[in-house]
């Protein structure tokens, strides 16, 4: 039977008071879902309030770009479908056999505190089904909790974008959360490797990835679960 598999992204597209566009890092995007896709999943796109999903310009350099981004850049059939998503509201974890998050900047701001997402990784998890997420996506982790109404998290391995790694990109001081602190802060057994150094944790069903090299091996690591 095909495996269904749901991304949720982001829909905030402004870098808190910076003025400064963000959105999802496409990278964190093109590399899992190419994965998915070549691995034969339904793949179904969600964000926080749907329609088309804002992708950061920065991750449009030429030093961000890959092999997958440039496949994405020529696929009419992603593209229209990275332009009209559903809403995260529609969404029911009964549906899918597991959900992956892009990271980018913008979930920090509407997937941070997002009541919907909170419940569908929750859903997810309580029935023994893999949740990824990579970078600046980890931060959806904050305020899920367990049946005993603990920070689920706590104790269970994770990474994602570290304090160096934001100060290498110089937005410290604009983000809402640092993703590395807010993890560690909750009880998370956080690690991470050196700044932009592919990096994937698993523990149980729970996948998350520190940065944008980590995109692809964390959908791997998905994709391996889903295969057991």
């Amino acid at each position: 039977m095909t495996k269904r598999l749901l991304m949720v992204m982001t829909s905030h597209d402004i870098m808190g008071d910076s003025g400064k566009k963000t959105g999802i890092w496409l990278e964190e995007f093109a590399s899992p879902y190419y994965a998915f896709v070549d691995a034969g999943y339904t793949i179904t796109l969600a964000s926080t309030m749907g329609g088309a999903v804002p992708v950061d310009p920065m991750s449009l350099g030429d030093d961000a770009l890959t092999e997958d981004t440039e496949r994405f850049t020529n696929d009419e059939l992603a593209n229209s479908a990275l332009a009209s998503t559903i809403p995260l509201e529609d969404v029911k974890a009964d549906e899918f056999d597991a959900v992956f998050y892009p990271g980018g900047h913008g979930p920090l701001w509407d997937l941070s505190d997002n009541a919907h997402s909170k419940a569908l990784i929750e859903d997810m998890l309580n029935a023994d089904k893999p949740v990824a997420a990579v970078c600046h996506a980890p931060i959806v982790l904050k305020n899920v909790q367990n049946k005993a109404g603990e920070p689920m998290i706590k104790g269970l391995k994770v990474t994602g974008f570290t304090n160096t790694e934001e100060d290498a990109v110089g937005l410290t001081d604009v983000v809402p959360y640092l993703v590395e602190d807010e993890l560690r802060n909750i009880g998370g057994e956080y690690s991470k490797k050196g700044d932009f150094e592919s990096y994937v944790v698993e523990d149980g069903r729970l996948i998350t990835g520190q940065n944008p090299p980590s995109s692809k091996p964390a959908a791997e690591a998905l994709i391996k679960q889903l295969g057991k």
